[in-house]
């Protein structure tokens, strides 16, 4: 039987700043040999060389590693970035890591679980083709197996990190002669994303037909738990499967739901209550009191740029790339919803709920006492 996991919330002060983490080990919440993953958001510009995400990475297994975490054990913690922090959203990190059965609440209902894997090594080659959906859903299902879930219902949110395109990896492959879905590297951005996002639809059988015409191409097909993030860092797929299980105890517990366009705040209070929280019909943010950890959310313009039948220009604005502002846009709605700016709202959700939405998971404390979520001042 899995773990019983302790999560928590924590600032970032500045891009290198792992001081919440060093607090929560030393003041006792967590142990630092026992956190299994982080989920955050940094301050860079969410591209291709968005190297924040590296100098967070950094900084948070420097963390481990003063508090005397065996080096392997550190190279292996799943850390992932989504880099951008557009219009509202405060950079911020979810700590995950397991606690003691003997310390931790007793109670037969759902509460949270995690499991993570690594995928098969991915060429440059796969991206974008059906290899990789396929090695994604084998991590996935390792990462069920390790979370002790066994019914895809009970997965609520599966976050990944995967490699995109680079000048570098492009010529690799020529130089064996091979060619790559794309030559445009930020364009493989969403590609990594959307082949992702199929890859978890498959293993949850959230999807049973699926080609290599499908993807990027056919909208119907997607994840309503994915939500998958790229970039340089790494060249395998990172895997962190969160749901519920019985029987372990604990806090906490995840619900997820999907925001059907832009401004569907309606999507984010659903996931809110699917987590458990007992809420009004017409929820305001003060009767969250304190009761959320934090939600995940993935979103996208809508391809027929427009939202509830208006037009906007995010589309065809070369300015200001659509990912910053579909980012800030969904990012502001739902702060108003949870009244935290700090929230992981993160862009490219081909494949990943709706087409023009996204999907939405939130983590909530259930637990006796003090409840361990933000409430602003």
């Amino acid at each position: 039987m899995a773990d019983p996991i302790e999560v928590r919330k924590v600032p970032l002060n500045h891009v290198s700043d792992a001081s919440g983490l060093d607090d929560l080990i030393t003041s006792g919440v967590m142990e630092a040999d026992r956190v299994i993953a982080v989920i955050g958001k940094t301050e860079g510009n969410g591209g291709v060389n968005d190297y924040t995400r590296i100098i967070a990475d950094r900084a948070f297994r420097d963390v481990l590693r003063k508090h005397g975490v065996d080096e392997e054990q550190v190279k292996g913690v799943p850390i992932v970035w989504s880099g951008g922090t557009d219009g509202v959203i405060s950079p911020h990190a979810t700590i995950f890591a397991t606690l003691d059965p003997a310390k931790a609440e007793k109670t037969d209902e759902p509460r949270l679980t995690v499991g993570f894997a690594m995928s098969e090594h991915l060429l440059p080659e796969e991206i974008g083709y059906m290899s990789m959906v396929d090695k994604v859903a084998d991590a996935v299902k390792v990462a069920m197996e390790r979370a002790g879930i066994t019914d895809p219902k009970d997965v609520h949110y599966v976050q990944t990190k995967t490699p995109l395109l680079t000048i570098h990896t492009i010529r690799d492959a020529h130089s064996r002669g091979k060619e790559v879905w794309t030559e445009h590297t930020h364009e493989s951005m969403d590609l990594s994303n959307g082949v992702t996002g199929l890859g978890i639809a498959k293993a949850l059988g959230e999807v049973t037909e699926l080609t290599d015409a499908d993807i990027m191409k056919d909208r119907s097909k997607y994840s309503s738990v994915a939500s998958c993030s790229s970039g340089v860092e790494l060249d395998q797929a990172q895997v962190v499967v969160v749901g519920n299980a019985r029987g372990i105890g604990g806090r906490y517990r995840i619900g997820h739901s999907v925001m059907n366009h832009a401004l569907d705040a309606d999507g984010i209070w659903a996931a809110i209550k699917d987590a458990g929280l007992d809420l009004p019909e017409r929820a305001h943010r003060d009767d969250i009191k304190g009761r959320l950890v934090n939600v995940f959310l993935k979103c996208e313009a809508s391809q027929n740029g427009q939202v509830l039948g208006r037009r906007n220009a995010m589309l065809d604005d070369s300015d200001v790339h659509w990912h910053r502002q579909i980012k800030s846009c969904v990012g502001g709605v739902t702060a108003t919803v949870t009244g935290d700016p700090a929230v992981f709202v993160s862009v490219s959700a081909a494949h990943q709920g709706p087409e023009g939405g996204g999907p939405v998971a939130a983590i909530v404390d259930l637990g006796a006492g003090e409840p361990t979520g933000y409430q602003a001042p």
